[in-house]
């Protein structure tokens, strides 16, 4: 995916970039947002029945959803006019929407922030546009809907000097809870040392940093009739999970507070592999070293997006505990009410259901939320 500019300086965007097929989004790319803002404030304001529900918290059960996708009009477009993978799940979508869902389901507040495509579609420029205007979206909808919402921002990866740069923005100006990344960029991990800047600036604010599935340049299309999500997107959280742990950037950066999607991917699968003695059942039923391999992966939060069934909630368990696992719904792929019934299945006690809906997530969110 790529943004370009033709001869006639109009804006292209190229969101596939295997693909020749390209979108020119108007006379210039600023008269185009600046029509899609007056989209947006409407989009974002609350619809007249759901004005009160703002107002308290949604549902008895008060969960926090920490895997909560939104997007503003800009790139729903563009996800339509392309017909990116997942492009007719974002049509309909709205914060007030997403709030009803979230009602549904017992949510309290969700922690908005982007997913696949990302930001990243070649030009640093265009990517350091991409994240100011999409964080200042999700400003908006965290102050238009009071106590629903915590802003997750994203940074305009693979720059690392323009992510120090909106780090402060998103932190210190928009008032940001953490910050949501994916799990590589252009063939690079999160682990990389060419990001180790950004998570030491990071660390230094305790910031949240909140991790979703990508689908990697190397691994694309590798298996025809197969997505690329079915294996991939587990595949490539497992990778970033272990190169942040073998660069040593983890231990370099005590204060992050790290949450993965989709109950870790397949990190599940490689224990013995990654870990080796240390995921035998004697050194499982034992606090690990911090330092250790094991005792950083249960250092580590895991979300239940995509995850509530009971073969990954088992594993997830006893590799980490419940009380490293927080509730996530990957809306608006998946629904609060569903993911909570199906996580009721899994065979967790009441009480470690409360720590996953709840009570985990306020051990690192601001006490605002308690």
């Amino acid at each position: 995916m790529k943004l370009c500019t033709v001869a006639s300086g109009n804006p292209v965007v190229d969101l596939h970039r295997h693909e020749g097929a390209q979108i020119v989004l108007g006379s210039s790319r600023r008269d185009f947002l600046k029509g899609l803002a007056v989209l947006g404030a409407g989009a974002i304001l609350p619809a007249g029945g759901l004005l009160a529900q703002t107002a308290r918290p949604g549902g008895s059960a008060r969960r926090f959803d920490l895997h909560h996708h939104f997007a503003n009009p800009a790139l729903i477009k563009l996800m339509n006019d392309k017909k990116t993978q997942g492009f007719q799940t974002w049509q309909p979508y709205s914060p007030a929407k997403a709030v009803e869902d979230m009602d549904k389901g017992g949510v309290q507040a969700s922690f908005i922030s982007v997913t696949t495509p990302g930001i990243w579609f070649g030009i640093n420029s265009e990517t350091r546009q991409w994240a100011r205007e999409i964080n200042e979206y999700g400003a908006k909808m965290v102050s238009d809907f009071p106590g629903r919402f915590g802003l997750f921002a994203v940074l305009p990866f693979p720059d690392a000097n323009a992510c120090l740069q909106e780090i402060e923005h998103a932190f210190d100006t928009l008032k940001a809870e953490g910050v949501g990344l994916l799990t590589s960029y252009s063939n690079r991990w999160l682990g990389d040392p060419a990001f180790a800047p950004v998570f030491r600036e990071l660390n230094r604010r305790k910031a949240i940093v909140y991790t979703h599935a990508q689908v990697p340049d190397c691994c694309q299309s590798l298996m025809p009739g197969v997505p690329d999500t079915t294996v991939e997107y587990n595949t490539d959280t497992a990778r970033t999970i272990i190169s942040l742990i073998e660069n040593g950037r983890a231990l370099e950066c005590p204060d992050i507070t790290f949450i993965f999607s989709h109950g870790g991917g397949t990190i599940l699968a490689l224990p013995g592999r990654f870990l080796g003695q240390q995921a035998s059942a004697e050194n499982l039923a034992k606090q690990a070293d911090p330092k250790s391999r094991l005792g950083q992966l249960r250092r580590f939060y895991y979300d239940t997006a995509g995850a509530t069934n009971p073969i990954q909630m088992t594993a997830l368990k006893q590799l980490v505990s419940t009380s490293q696992v927080v509730f996530g719904t990957d809306h608006p792929f998946g629904s609060s009410a569903n993911t909570a019934a199906n996580l009721e299945k899994c065979g967790y006690s009441a009480a470690e259901l409360r720590a996953v809906d709840r009570e985990n997530a306020l051990r690192f969110l601001p006490k605002k939320y308690a």
